[in-house]
């Protein structure tokens, strides 16, 4: 197929971090102005725990968008080894909590107040298996013992296999998948799992980031797997099936915050990700495929419905900045420097 442009659903994106304070201001419109809505990750330097937290975060989000009007922050908590069950359920009753995010201790940003043993939350996993209450799994042992590019596919056989045995009806979304191993596992469950891809997994192998230099601006975590899992991660995205949904992980920080000694993990993917995805789709042949991946998967397993709106996409050329936002807090965005064969077009009706 060889298409000019493409119109779909308004897509969703089940996976972002919008920070919070300045930089949420700066970034959070490239997020609003092309999807419906967005899973927003708890995981501030002073974690969302609470409905009231959870609350005003999203005031501070609607603020940052209001340009955007018809967008809709869906808010998570942050489970934590103390949390307590009763806020989490009454969160989710009141239509705050959208659903709750497993961060294993230490695995990633802002993740030391992450949960330390899975079986210390049981009580309130049950309680979300109860009530429908989607769970959301960063999905990485953190043992030191235990290799970064292995953490995946040793948390399915330590983790995620035995708790499913024990909650079969948990909904559960193994979030930002990068290895052949979870997307096989994700297919081969039950409709109660699902998974988001994100766009640089999908473009992404181990060998952008390290060969001919480190590029600091493609270090993420999970990070980016061999060659393999690459190639598996499209075939899953683009098969058509209904357990895999976008999820962008755009997760920006400044600058000097990455080009550091200790450089922080998170790809800054959110002003160009639907013309990124599209290209995944068209590159595999499966223009056809697209509308499902981004617009109606996510909202099937959420039970949530459609957006009513419509996005067209077209294919014109765009070279992405070199930076993005201003001073100390300006921001590499992912293809910095690239141009891009689609644009997605504004019209001012959908904003």
């Amino acid at each position: 197929m060889d298409a000019k442009s493409i119109t779909i659903t308004k897509p969703d994106d089940w996976h972002v971090h919008l920070r919070d304070g300045e930089m949420l201001k700066q970034i959070a419109g490239y997020t609003a102005r092309q999807f419906g809505r967005a899973i927003i990750m708890p995981n501030l330097a002073t974690p969302v725990t609470t409905v009231a937290m959870a609350a005003a975060y999203r005031d501070r989000i609607l603020k940052a968008t209001q340009d955007y009007s018809r967008f809709q922050p869906l808010m998570t908590a942050y489970l934590t080894d103390t949390i307590d069950v009763q806020e989490l359920v009454n969160g989710h009753k009141e239509g705050v909590f959208t659903a709750a995010k497993l961060y294993p201790a230490n695995a990633t940003t802002n993740s030391a107040a992450g949960v330390s043993d899975i079986k210390k939350i049981y009580p309130v996993l049950e309680a979300m298996q109860k009530i429908g209450m989607p769970l959301l799994v960063h999905g990485e042992v953190v043992s030191h013992e235990i290799d970064i590019f292995d953490r995946e596919a040793v948390f399915i056989e330590q983790i995620m296999e035995p708790l499913l045995k024990d909650m079969p009806e948990l909904k559960v979304v193994f979030e930002h998948i990068t290895t052949q191993d979870a997307a096989d596992f994700v297919e081969s469950q039950s409709n109660h799992m699902a998974a988001t891809i994100t766009v640089h997994h999908l473009q992404i192998n181990r060998n952008d980031m390290l060969v001919g230099g480190i590029k600091p601006h493609l270090y993420c975590l999970p990070v980016a797997k061999r060659e393999q899992h690459r190639l598996a991660l499209r075939k899953a995205a683009t098969s058509g099936s209904g357990k895999f949904f976008l999820g962008t992980d755009t997760a920006p920080h400044a600058i000097g915050d990455k080009e550091s000694a200790c450089g922080c993990a998170g790809i800054f993917s959110a002003p160009h990700a639907l013309e990124n995805y599209l290209q995944v789709f068209e590159e595999e042949g499966a223009l056809d495929q697209f509308e499902a991946f981004a617009s109606l998967n996510g909202p099937t397993f959420y039970g949530l419905p459609v957006n009513n709106q419509k996005i067209t996409l077209e294919k014109v050329s765009q070279q992405v900045p070199l930076m993005i936002g201003q001073k100390s807090l300006a921001i590499s965005p992912y293809k910095a420097d690239k141009t891009l064969s689609w644009r997605l077009k504004v019209n001012a009706k959908n904003i």
